[in-house]
This record gives C-alpha cells, structure tokens and sequence, in this order.
C-alpha cells in the first residue's frame, strides 16, 4: 500500500510538472485574461470589501480555476494572472501535491494579494510556497475587511463547484512567467 500511495503522489507531481504556465496560443492567454477579469468581479460581487483591498494592494493574482482533488493522494492545479498596480504582467500557476486524509474533488477560484512590491517579486521569483499550514479566508461578505496579510500575502478562495473533505491551500507551489 505504502508503494502505491508514493507512486501516486510521484504520478501527480509529474503530471503537475508537465503543465506550461502561459498558454501556448494568442488566444488561449486572451480567454485566461477575460476569465481572471470575470473572476476578479466575482470575489468583488462575493465581498464588497475586497475591492478596497485589491486597491490598496501592490500586485495579485488570480486563479479563475483550481480544480483539486484526492483520495488519500491529492493534487491540485491551477492557471492564473498576475497583476501589478492593477495591470496584468504575466501568468502563473500552481501546483499542489498531497497525502493523507482527503476524498472527494472540488474546483474553487483563488486570488492571492501581495501587500507591497517586496511580496510581489518573492511570487514572482518562483521560488514562492505557501507554507503547509497556510490557509485561505473564504470570500464572504465582509472577509475582505477582516482578512489579514501574513508574510507579505493575502489569499481568498471562492468556491466554484464540487465537495472535498480537506479545504487547505497550504503546500501550494507557484511560477510565474512575464508577459
């Protein structure tokens, strides 16, 4: 059992590995722009307090999509945009691997506030992880107004659909790629 479980995790690593960070073609990086706008309004319509934040923030990024899912192994992978002083200048993604007690799948949106221009360029580095104990505020109305940054960052998740028993973004690993 112990072999199959590290098989898996070493199978969803290397599928997460195999995933480009910007799209490939013209047009599949304009839809990933129009979705992260559309997300964007949608954490706005969720809360109307995370616009306040998203102005006074340096830079973020925007997960339109993370599906997540595992039983016993998980993963989860994400494509994104980040922005500075509010214009997009380059794509990101994440990755995430994990093991023990999960089931189920979800799909969610993510969007991770930098503070200042330091927090920013950690992301942007791609050498930037949440930590394993980080978690998200879920965007309700009002989270935006009571949310906190730790280390320079703020991350909101909004749920898109499915069910999962496991709602951490810790482990969460991230490169970027200028425009």
């Amino acid at each position: 059992m112990k072999h199959c479980t590290l098989a898996g995790l070493s199978l969803i690593c290397l599928l997460l590995a195999a995933c480009s960070t910007a799209p490939k073609q013209e047009g599949e990086r304009e839809d990933l722009l129009r979705k992260a706008d559309q997300t964007v309004l949608k954490f706005k319509e969720a809360d109307p307090t995370i616009a306040d934040a998203l102005n006074r923030a340096h830079g973020y990024a925007v997960f339109p999509t993370v599906g997540k899912g595992g039983a016993g192994v998980g993963g989860a992978y994400g494509r994104g945009v980040v922005y500075e002083q509010g214009r997009p200048i380059g794509f990101c993604d994440l990755s995430q691997a994990s093991i023990g007690l999960q089931l189920g799948g979800q799909k969610y949106n993510e969007l991770i506030l930098f503070e200042n221009k330091a927090a920013l360029d950690r992301f942007k580095s791609g050498e930037y992880a949440l930590a394993a104990q980080a978690s998200a505020v879920a965007a309700a109305s009002g989270s935006g107004a009571n949310a906190r940054y730790k280390d320079g960052v703020m991350v909101f998740t909004l749920g898109e659909k499915g069910l999962m028993y496991e709602a951490s973004v810790g482990g969460q690993k991230f490169s970027f790629q200028p425009m």
